[in-house]
């Protein structure tokens, strides 16, 4: 008899030693910058549309139209229709800041020059080679089409862009990282014929 009042103390304590450690075991957390989960590629425009309105990334741009090339580190800003970019060397000029406000885009030159208008949009042409498609720009940096515009999209098994068709200029995405749940575009490259914009994207902030 004692010998099974022992096995059942011991079996007892045992139990009271599982429930405690289950008790006390912290809940898994997910690990910063693991892969987003799953979704389809409506899921994915809502989500990403849904915060296209405010953020911030750091990188690089290059630029060429066929005949010229150069280089720039990039900050922009995006508030709503707002959108602020600083570029700096080395592109030859000592860098800008190029400011979007709704249709209204404004630049301020390196040696302090303020332009808006139409003398902005000759001013941008004249430093990167062509005009940029901005207004489209700040979605098709997030990976997602400019919801004004028809788009042709190309997926990839996570639902991603790989390719997108727009307005007459072809985007193609060659790598992502995961950003706050969400997949966010790396590398990209907006082109149209001879004119070529590359992004770099080293940092995101949403």
């Amino acid at each position: 008899m004692r010998a099974v009042r022992a096995m059942r103390a011991l079996a007892l304590a045992a139990m009271c030693a599982l429930l405690l450690a289950c008790v006390s075991a912290p809940a898994p957390r997910a690990t910063p910058g693991a892969a987003p989960p799953a979704r389809s590629w409506a899921q994915r425009q809502a989500l990403l549309l849904q915060e296209v309105d405010h953020f911030s990334l750091r990188g690089r741009l290059a630029a060429s139209n066929g005949r010229a090339a150069v280089s720039a580190g990039l900050r922009w800003r995006q508030q709503g229709t707002d959108a602020e970019l600083s570029l700096s060397g080395p592109l030859g000029f000592g860098g800008a800041r190029v400011q979007l406000a709704g249709e209204q885009l404004a630049i301020t030159t390196s040696d302090g020059r303020q332009l808006v208008g139409a003398a902005a949009d000759q001013q941008l042409t004249t430093l990167l080679g062509f005009e940029p498609p901005l207004r489209s720009l700040r979605y098709w940096v997030l990976g997602v089409n400019d919801p004004l515009q028809s788009a042709a999209p190309s997926l990839d098994n996570r639902q991603r862009l790989t390719q997108l068709r727009q307005g007459g200029w072809r985007i193609d995405y060659d790598e992502y990282l995961p950003v706050a749940g969400q997949w966010l575009p790396r590398r990209l490259t907006v082109s149209r014929q001879d004119l070529r914009l590359k992004l770099v994207i080293d940092a995101w902030q949403l």
